[in-house]
C-alpha cells in the first residue's frame, strides 16, 4: 500500500513537472525569446491587438448603453491593461488621474489650474525618466504615461476655455472647450481608454463623450459602418509589422556602435544612415495604425462626413502613409508623421505662445517641449533641434526656388523632374536618419561617435545653408521693381 501510495505520489509529481516545464515553454519570455523580441515588446503589441476584440465587444453590447458602463468598460479595461504591461506600476497613472480630477474640482476653470496642472504632470512624468530611464529604449510605465500627460494637460486647458467667453475662443477652442463639469468615472474613462492608453493617438474629452453619448457613428440609431475602414488600417499596418519583423535583425542602431560600422568607408556609413532612417520609424507607424483601427472600430475614429456625403474615420489618425512614403521634404515627413500629436502639441503649445510675437520663438518653444516630453536624454534635444535648423534651412531654400526666375525655371523643366526627385529624397532621409540617430542612440557618448564618423555632416551641411541661403536670396532674386520692367 505504501509503495502504491507513493507510486502514486511520484507520478503526480513528475506530472507537475511536466505540466510546470510546459507552461514554461509557452511563457511569454519564452515566446519573446524565440521571436527576438523582449518580453515587454511581446506585451505591448499584444495589448495593441486586445484592442479589437475589446473593440467588438463595445460596438455590439455597450454603444448605446447607459454612459456609466460606458465609462466603467473603458476604465477596467485600460487598467487591466496598463497591469498585464507593468503590474503594481499602473498606480502612477491612476494617482495622476485622481489629482487631475481634484485639480479640476478644487481649482476650478483657472489659470492656476492649467499651470498646476502643466507642472505637476510634466513633473511627475520626468521625474519618472529620470529613475527609470537607462542608456537603451525600454518599455516602462513612462511610455503610456507620456500619452496621458498630453490627454491630462489638455483637459485641463479645455475645461478653462469652457468657463472663457466664447467670442474670445477660436473655432477650434470652441469645439474642444468643456461646459459641464467632468466626474471622476468620466475622466478615468477618457483616460484609460484601451484604443489609446498605452500609445495614442490624443482626442479631446468632447470628442470621447461624443462616442460615450452614441453620437460618433455614420448611421443614427445604429453602430457605426466601420468594420472596412478599420481592418485597412490594419491591414495595412500589419504590412509595416511584417516588414520591421523582417529587416530588423539585419539594420539595427546597435551597428552603428559596431568595429565593423567604423571600419566602413565614409560613403557606406552616410547610405546605411540613409536606409535606417527610413526603417526604423516603421515600428511607431506600425503601432499607430493598429491602434487607429482600433478607434475606427469603436466609432472614436469618426469624422464627419466629405463633401460627398461620404463617412470621413480619419479622426485619430497619426500617420498620413502615402505622404510619408512618397514626399521628398522634410515639413512634408513631418506633416504625414505623429500628426495627432503634432497638432495637439500646435493646439496646446504653439498657438497659446501667439502672445510672444514670435512665430520661430513659439516653434522652438514647442519643440523644446517636444524633446522634454520624450525624455531626459540629450539624444532628444539634438534631434529636435536638428528638426528645427533643417525646417528653417528648407523653407528658406523653398523661397529661394520660388522667388528666384532662372531656378525656379531650372525646377520646372519636366525631363529633369525625376532627377530631382531623387536628389532631394536622398538628401531628405540621410537627414532624416542623421537626425534620428541622437533620438534612438539617447546618450551623447554613443550619437558623438556616429556623428564623428561622418565629420557632423548634417550639422556642417545645414548650418552652412543658414548662412548662405540669404546672400544667395539677395543675389539672385531680383527687386520687385527690376521684375516689374522686365514684365
Amino acid at each position: 500500500m505504501a509503495s502504491s501510495a507513493e507510486g502514486d505520489v511520484g507520478t503526480v509529481a513528475e506530472l507537475a513537472r511536466v505540466l510546470r516545464w510546459g507552461f514554461e515553454e509557452l511563457s511569454l519570455n519564452k515566446l519573446a525569446t524565440s521571436l527576438g523580441a523582449s518580453e515587454q515588446a511581446l506585451r505591448l503589441i499584444i495589448s495593441i491587438f486586445l484592442g479589437y476584440p475589446f473593440a467588438l465587444f463595445y460596438r455590439h453590447y455597450l454603444f448605446y448603453s447607459d454612459s456609466y458602463l460606458v465609462h466603467l468598460f473603458h476604465t477596467f479595461t485600460g487598467v487591466s491593461i496598463a497591469y498585464f504591461n507593468f503590474g503594481y506600476q499602473l498606480y502612477h497613472s491612476l494617482l495622476c488621474v485622481v489629482l487631475q480630477f481634484l485639480i479640476l474640482r478644487l481649482m476650478g476653470r483657472t489659470v492656476t489650474a492649467v499651470l498646476t496642472t502643466f507642472c505637476f504632470q510634466m513633473a511627475y512624468l520626468l521625474g519618472g525618466y529620470y529613475y527609470t530611464a537607462t542608456g537603451n529604449y525600454d518599455i516602462k510605465w513612462t511610455m503610456p504615461h507620456c500619452v496621458l500627460t498630453l490627454k491630462l494637460i489638455g483637459l485641463a486647458v479645455d475645461y478653462f476655455d469652457g468657463g472663457r467667453d466664447q467670442n474670445s475662443l477660436s473655432s477650434e477652442q470652441q469645439k474642444n472647450a468643456i461646459r459641464g463639469v467632468p466626474s471622476l468615472l468620466e475622466v478615468a474613462g477618457f483616460s484609460y481608454f484601451f484604443g489609446a492608453f498605452l500609445v495614442g493617438p490624443q482626442f479631446s474629452m468632447n470628442h470621447y463623450m461624443k462616442l460615450v453619448q452614441g453620437q460618433l457613428t455614420d448611421i443614427p440609431g445604429k453602430i457605426p459602418n466601420s468594420t472596412i475602414p478599420a481592418l485597412k488600417r490594419l491591414s495595412l499596418g500589419l504590412v509595416y509589422l511584417v516588414g520591421y519583423v523582417l529587416l530588423s535583425p539585419h539594420i539595427t542602431e546597435n551597428y552603428f556602435l559596431s568595429e565593423d560600422y567604423e571600419n566602413r568607408s565614409f560613403w557606406f556609413r552616410c547610405m546605411y544612415i540613409l536606409v535606417w532612417g527610413k526603417f526604423v520609424l516603421y515600428k511607431y507607424v506600425t503601432c499607430w495604425l493598429v491602434t487607429e483601427g482600433v478607434c475606427i472600430l469603436t466609432g472614436l475614429g469618426f469624422n464627419d462626413f466629405d463633401e460627398n456625403r461620404k463617412a470621413k474615420w480619419d479622426a485619430c489618425a497619426n500617420m498620413k502613409v502615402w505622404l510619408f512614403e512618397t514626399t521628398p521634404q522634410f515639413t512634408g515627413t513631418i506633416a504625414s508623421f505623429n500628426t495627432n500629436t503634432n497638432a495637439w502639441v500646435a493646439r496646446y503649445i504653439f498657438k497659446r505662445l501667439k502672445f510672444l510675437g514670435n512665430k520661430e520663438l513659439s516653434q522652438g518653444l514647442s519643440l523644446l517641449f517636444l524633446a522634454l516630453w520624450h525624455g531626459l536624454h540629450s539624444g532628444y534635444l539634438v534631434c529636435f533641434q536638428m528638426e528645427f535648423l533643417i525646417v528653417i534651412v528648407e523653407r528658406q531654400a523653398i523661397r529661394l526656388i520660388r522667388d528666384s526666375p532662372t531656378l525656379s525655371n531650372l525646377a520646372s523643366i519636366t525631363v529633369l523632374q525625376p532627377f530631382y526627385y531623387l536628389v532631394q529624397q536622398t538628401i531628405h532621409w540621410l537627414f532624416m536618419g542623421y537626425s534620428m540617430v541622437a533620438f534612438c542612440l539617447f546618450t551623447w557618448d554613443k550619437w558623438i561617435k556616429v556623428y564623428k564618423s561622418i565629420y557632423f555632416l548634417g550639422h556642417i551641411f545645414f548650418l552652412s545653408l543658414l548662412v548662405i541661403l540669404p546672400y544667395l536670396h539677395k543675389a539672385m532674386v531680383p527687386r520687385k521693381e527690376k521684375l516689374k520692367k522686365m514684365e
